[in-house]
């Protein structure tokens, strides 16, 4: 991926609002349509300024209705949103002016290319033309479209679409990005793309990433949000959301005859503390009980395997292990009922 030009290295906010503030904050934060769809409900958070924030939540939890909020698209029916410190709000162009918005599958104005629909946009953000054209330039290298540029947008593929839609977003260079479901209908190529923008972008800039893919925000995200029918039921950092399930589990690759896979695993079974079981005839699966040590378990283990002629493949260790805590927190929501 061709490396960002310097203008988008570091980028101080023409008015930061108050220094010490959240890059994001809400409190009681609500949006309900007609009297009868709570599409956000009584949301409070704080996203850290420099972290690329995962907003995640399967589809209809309320994401994109709590990031139209924060962009002013919308007005809250209870509560308050800051960006900066400073509220949001329709009237608020100079929050919106420090957000650069990338929506889900952009709809871009087909009967412009894209020199001259970037151009646009840096008008509007006021750059004048030494600013704006070389910014143009660097944008369209960095998002892989130079070669594109006598191209009408209509005829963009949808991957195309998003990465122009990233040079979008960027034009202005805000300090706060809002990305959308960014990775929606992408191939793998074009989704490793911009995953690896997010992570170089992120060294610079506070970057909410919103969308229902769990592995996009496993490899991206340092914070962490999950939505659940309008809630926001957990905030924190990803490896606090990993330690919610502390089940001192792992898995051993094996190597070595069958019979010999097998015996060990029923000696491995007797072993005080552990629960051991063979999946198909080469992963043993090893799971804590009573507050054992791992490296106590794992030494016991690999006693074992040298008496019974076994080699060890690979370890496996916190499989899943965003999935599993993602799971486990929806569950938790549901059961919670009237608590809630």
């Amino acid at each position: 991926m061709p490396e960002l030009p310097s203008p988008f290295r570091a980028h101080s906010p023409k008015k930061p609002g108050t220094m010490n503030a959240p890059a994001i904050r809400t409190a009681h934060l609500t949006k309900i349509y007609g009297h009868s769809l709570i599409a956000v409900n009584d949301m409070s958070l704080e996203v850290p300024r420099g972290s690329v924030f995962g907003l995640l939540g399967p589809n209809g939890a309320g994401k994109t209705t709590a990031l139209r909020l924060l962009l002013g698209l919308q007005r809250p029916t209870a509560g308050r949103a800051e960006v900066f410190g400073r509220p949001c709000g329709p009237n608020a162009v100079d929050v919106r002016a420090s957000i650069g918005y990338l929506p889900t599958n952009p709809k871009l104005p087909g009967h412009l290319r894209p020199i001259e629909y970037l151009d646009l946009l840096g008008r509007l953000c006021g750059l004048g033309s030494q600013v704006r054209k070389p910014r143009i330039s660097s944008l369209l290298r960095s998002v892989g479209l130079l070669g594109a540029t006598a191209q009408y947008i209509r005829s963009f593929s949808t991957g195309m679409c998003t990465r122009l839609g990233i040079a979008a977003s960027l034009v202005g260079d805000p300090p706060l990005l809002i990305w959308d479901e960014p990775t929606a209908g992408l191939d793998p190529s074009a989704r490793r793309f911009t995953l690896d923008l997010i992570r170089e972008l992120g060294a610079t800039k506070t970057i909410v990433v919103a969308t229902h893919i769990l592995s996009d925000i496993d490899e991206v995200a340092d914070h962490l949000g999950v939505m659940h029918e309008g809630r926001m039921i957990y905030t924190g950092t990803m490896s606090d959301m990993k330690r919610r399930l502390d089940r001192g589990e792992f898995s051993l690759e094996l190597e070595g005859p069958t019979e010999r896979v097998r015996g060990l695993a029923v000696k491995a079974g007797l072993m005080a503390g552990v629960h051991v079981g063979l999946e198909g005839e080469r992963l043993l699966h090893i799971q804590i009980l009573n507050g054992r040590s791992r490296a106590g378990v794992l030494s016991e283990v690999l006693k074992r395997m040298a008496e019974e002629g076994v080699e060890l493949g690979a370890v496996f260790t916190g499989r899943n292990a965003t999935e599993d805590a993602y799971l486990q927190l929806l569950q938790e929501d549901q059961a919670h009922g009237f608590d809630r």
